[in-house]
């Protein structure tokens, strides 16, 4: 049903109240159709035809007044569907409000049709006095059953395709307010309500039951009209319950997979439609952590957000490293900055670190700060790393001649590389953290940097990275010592020879 209600929407729109029409005629006379052949049966009349005759027409008076078809309540939708100017909001609650009058309606109609259809046929095949009476009782009986049958399943099965369409993906539907009876409740009604009406039937079957040895045949058919019924009736009713619990485990396999795009339609105002607004809520805040992540991971490192992840703690606490320190710094970008605008300076700076940071992160290493101008690079930490100085030299390296190739000239750098121990931690206060390096080796490297521009060197290496690398790089010659501010002894220092 789910599907034909769908594509009487998609077509019929406008004048969808009408449209459907049809298929709830259908769908009540194959419910009621066997009622009339039971009772005729009963009475030990053969006017089968007239009694179909009667149901057929009483049926349009029961569809009108199930369906009410162009009401006020129904209107709203179908101005909307025809591109009227109508207040989605207003028309959606509208949905609502015309569904649970539906219920009451259709009830109060059904516990008088039913039995006035029973009775009307019953004097048509010659019952008498309280033989009718008996025949209205269970009319009402029966109408009451099937009612609550079918009056959830239309009104959630048939309005879904225009609430689907009015809400779309918005969330216009997450904050109308719920109503009871609950939807478990209804389930439970509703079955209760299957099962009586079902029993009735029977009932009334195995009543006409001693009649078979007069007409077997029309036994037959009553038996077999009851069982064609059972089916569709079973399916028609269910299928409305479960479409939403449908809607949910596709939702859970989507954002399982990573997809947040596609809310559920809230279509309901029981607690399905309170727990479908519930997953759009976990679904949106999945997204924007999924987006801050996104955003957010381009200034944190991801060694340092998986070192947390795998230790559990909010920060790292202090711990010795050997490690290797790079600094790298542009030459004479002062007195561009204040020849170029604050845009072409801040384009400069990120084409410079679009090579500096993947040069030394696929090293294996951790760029921990940008200073204005330059950036302060660890190898050995947070993660340890096996060779970081010649990961470290091989950076450099791969730094220099990307910088070449990329301004040829026009943007020149310095690069001061040292190895030592450091204190590697967490510091900071009221919020804000940082991690950060503490140590001589880092004021050594900062140093050395600063000396690329007295020696003319793109890199500078101190002697402790030059007896910590593996293999010493070609090219590599020894620059002299050189006094640094802070120390009391030289450091050698080496460079590399032009190609």
């Amino acid at each position: 049903m789910d599907r034909i209600f769908q594509w009487v929407w998609d077509r019929c729109g406008p004048r969808y109240s009408w449209a459907i029409c049809p298929f709830v005629y259908l769908a009540g006379l194959s419910v009621y159709l066997a009622y009339p052949l039971i009772i005729v049966a009963f009475e030990g009349s053969d006017r089968y035809a007239e009694a179909v005759a009667i149901t057929c027409v009483a049926m349009l008076v029961r569809v009108y007044l199930f369906v009410l078809p162009g009401s006020k309540w129904l209107r709203p939708i179908e101005k909307w569907a025809a591109g009227h100017e109508v207040d989605p909001v207003a028309a959606l609650r509208a949905t609502f409000i015309y569904a649970r009058r539906t219920i009451v309606r259709v009830l109060a109609t059904d516990v008088l049709w039913a039995p006035c259809l029973g009775i009307i046929l019953a004097t048509m095949a010659g019952a008498t006095g309280w033989r009718l009476v008996q025949y209205g009782i269970v009319g009402a009986a029966y109408g009451a059953a099937t009612g609550v049958i079918g009056v959830h399943s239309f009104t959630e099965g048939s309005l879904r395709p225009a609430r689907a369409a009015i809400a779309g993906d918005t969330a216009m539907g997450d904050a109308l307010p719920r109503s009871h009876p609950t939807f478990a409740a209804w389930s439970n009604i509703t079955m209760l309500a299957m099962a009586f009406g079902f029993a009735v039937g029977a009932a009334l079957l195995a009543s006409v039951i001693t009649r078979a040895h007069e007409d077997p045949v029309v036994s037959l058919g009553i038996g077999a009209v009851l069982m064609l019924i059972a089916g569709p009736v079973a399916v028609m009713t269910v299928s409305p319950f479960l479409r939403p619990v449908r809607d949910l485990a596709e939702g859970t396999e989507r954002v399982a997979a990573g997809d947040y795009s596609r809310r559920l339609p809230v279509v309901q105002d029981d607690d399905l439609g309170a727990l479908s607004a519930s997953f759009n809520r976990m679904q949106a805040g999945l997204a924007e952590r999924q987006r801050l992540q996104a955003a957010f991971g381009t200034y944190v490192d991801p060694a340092l957000a998986a070192r947390l992840l795998e230790q559990g703690d909010d920060v790292f606490a202090g711990e010795r490293r050997d490690v290797t320190v790079m600094f790298v710094d542009v030459r004479d970008f002062t007195p561009f900055a204040e020849a170029n605008s604050a845009e072409d300076t801040v384009s400069r700076l990120n084409a410079l670190f679009e090579i500096v940071v993947p040069a030394v992160v696929d090293a294996g290493g951790h760029v921990n700060k940008f200073l204005g101008d330059g950036a302060l690079a660890v190898f050995g930490a947070p993660n340890g790393l096996a060779g970081h100085a010649d990961a470290a030299v091989c950076a450099a390296v791969l730094i220099q001649r990307l910088v070449d190739e990329r301004f040829d000239g026009a943007l020149r750098i310095g690069i001061g590389i040292n190895t030592g121990v450091v204190i590697a931690g967490t510091i900071g206060g009221a919020g804000k953290l940082e991690f950060t390096l503490i140590g001589d080796a880092v004021n050594v490297a900062a140093r050395v940097e600063q000396l690329t521009k007295t020696t003319g060197d793109t890199i500078l290496l101190t002697q402790q990275t030059v007896d910590a690398v593996a293999t010493r790089p070609a090219g590599l010659s020894a620059r002299g010592p050189h006094v640094l501010k802070g120390k009391s002894a030289a450091v050698q220092l080496f460079g590399f020879d032009p190609l």
